[in-house]
């Protein structure tokens, strides 16, 4: 077990907690960040997109004029890709984008993130962030007296006050600890986890 100081919002140290090095101190591994965040990117695509082929174009049943002696082209369907109106060949169709990684894979790059950002010094305990009021400007002088312009903020539960004060802020992302993933860790310069974040992330990352 190593520690960590923990911090008030006055950026004045409060204590030093001990971090489960299993999660804050293990090895780095870039190769896991690169399929994680792959899988994660994949996995907000809607796959949606989606053409007609000569099966589903309207039209087509009957053969549009007799095979010979018109001097043209032989033709046997409207839906063809060669006409107007026609089917589209080999077209975008509903598909899942979805890359499926072992929970093993997924849970050593979350070890990996928040242990790169410690390494970095980019990791930062709060005893708490208090806010009684909808204050986009007192959350802007907390992160100011840490000098942070970009952090992903992770609470241990909701957050009312402080979710809707720190989302029109540029460069500031506020989940809770059961959304913490990869992509936002490493998207973000710095990450802010309350005390009890930590607690919550130990409790179920650390087995």
């Amino acid at each position: 077990m190593s520690t960590l100081a923990v911090y008030d919002i006055n950026h004045q140290k409060v204590k030093e907690i001990e971090l489960n090095d299993r999660i804050f101190n293990a090895k780095v591994n870039p190769s896991l960040f690169y399929d994680v965040v792959r899988s994660h990117l994949a996995a907000t695509r809607r796959g949606t997109a989606a053409t007609k082929n000569r099966a589903l174009t309207r039209g087509g049943g009957a053969k549009p004029y007799r095979q010979k002696g018109t001097g043209r082209a032989r033709a046997g369907s409207r839906r063809s890709p060669l006409w107007r109106g026609g089917g589209t060949i080999f077209g975008p169709m509903p598909r899942d984008y979805d890359i499926p990684l072992p929970k093993k894979a997924r849970r050593a790059a979350l070890w990996s993130a928040l242990s790169l950002k410690r390494q970095e010094g980019k990791l930062i305990l709060l005893d708490g962030m208090p806010l009684e009021e909808f204050k986009t400007r007192k959350v802007l002088e907390i992160l100011n007296r840490f000098s942070i312009e970009d952090a992903l903020i992770v609470t241990d539960d909701k957050h009312v006050y402080l979710e809707r004060s720190a989302r029109n802020i540029p460069g500031i992302e506020v989940v809770r600890w059961g959304n913490l993933n990869v992509y936002d860790i490493l998207n973000h310069e710095h990450l802010i986890l309350l005390r009890s974040a930590v607690e919550k992330i130990e409790e179920v990352y650390g087995s």
